[in-house]
């Protein structure tokens, strides 16, 4: 697999530098941050219990769908630190292809924001910041 240079081995615990994060682009950010917010969702539905397969599959859809993740930007923004936000907003900004039927642009501009928050999180090796924010999510459940 062709990469971008970085010297990751650990590809569940990744740690990149600054200039290593800031040359993935926008869309590579929110291209991984969808990956970890499902997989997030996903591991707290099955911990949950009490779901069939086909209620965990409906669950998740319902949770990582534009307009559930732009409710979840409403929610987390106040505690968000400047950092944060900026790398919020630049993903929203992000031009994107298509908007999906079931979302608004606003709400499909948040979502990308957010998952490309969770990538470069992710990427910078911030779990317990990840987990904290997810946590906020899941307590309103």
């Amino acid at each position: 697999m062709q990469g971008t240079g970085t010297n990751v081995t650990d590809y569940f615990s990744p740690a990149l530098t600054p200039d290593e994060l800031h040359s993935i682009s926008n869309l590579g950010l929110a291209h991984l941050g969808d990956g970890v917010y499902e997989l997030l969702v996903r591991t707290y539905l099955c911990t949950k219990g009490g779901c069939t397969n086909r209620e965990l599959h409906r669950a998740t859809v319902r949770y990582v769908s534009a307009p559930a993740q732009a409710k979840v930007v409403e929610k987390l923004m106040p505690f968000l630190t400047e950092e944060e936000k900026a790398v919020y907003r630049r993903g929203r900004n992000t031009r994107v292809g298509g908007i999906p039927q079931n979302a608004t642009p606003g709400e499909y501009h948040a979502a990308t924001g957010l998952e490309c928050l969770m990538g470069y999180l992710y990427l910078k090796g911030e779990k317990t910041r990840i987990n904290e924010l997810f946590d906020r999510v899941a307590a309103d459940e």
